[in-house]
């Protein structure tokens, strides 16, 4: 990717479109950990919260990705109890990825940052692959500026 910051591409269920996140090195490991189900020797920051979680009875019941201001996503971690816990999209996936949690995207934000793809196109899917080598998270400010 363009100055080598990994991405997370979040595709909505039922649609055609996908978020792209720029994310961090160590929650790109943290995600790619989860992905594939590696287990390190010693838990990781997201593996310690699932486990934290565990030990205190707290159920994550779902991960939303609610905006998007001046290219900054943001996310919150909703828990059966109510409460909601303001996060970076990053740690949010990273832990639903753990804990087997649904992450959801608002309306609001797919369609300010979505970007359409259709599966059944596979031209289209790279296209998509060399607008990404083009762009900039600085692409993705809100549709309001």
């Amino acid at each position: 990717m363009p100055s080598n910051q990994p991405i997370v591409l979040l595709r909505e269920v039922g649609g055609d479109r996908y978020l792209p996140i720029w994310i961090g090195p160590g929650e790109a490991t943290a995600i790619a950990f989860a992905q594939q189900g590696m287990a390190p020797a010693r838990p990781l920051t997201h593996d310690l919260f699932k486990d934290v979680l565990e030990a205190v009875g707290q159920e994550l019941t779902e991960v939303r990705i609610t905006d998007l201001r001046e290219g900054v996503f943001y996310a919150e971690l909703v828990f059966a109890s109510g409460v909601e816990v303001s996060a970076r999209p990053s740690d949010a996936i990273a832990l639903a990825l753990r804990t087997g949690t649904p992450i959801y995207g608002s309306d609001g934000v797919l369609d300010d940052a979505g970007i359409a793809i259709p599966d059944e196109q596979e031209d289209e899917v790279e296209k998509f692959r060399e607008f990404l080598d083009q762009i900039s998270p600085e692409d993705f400010g809100s549709s309001s500026q």
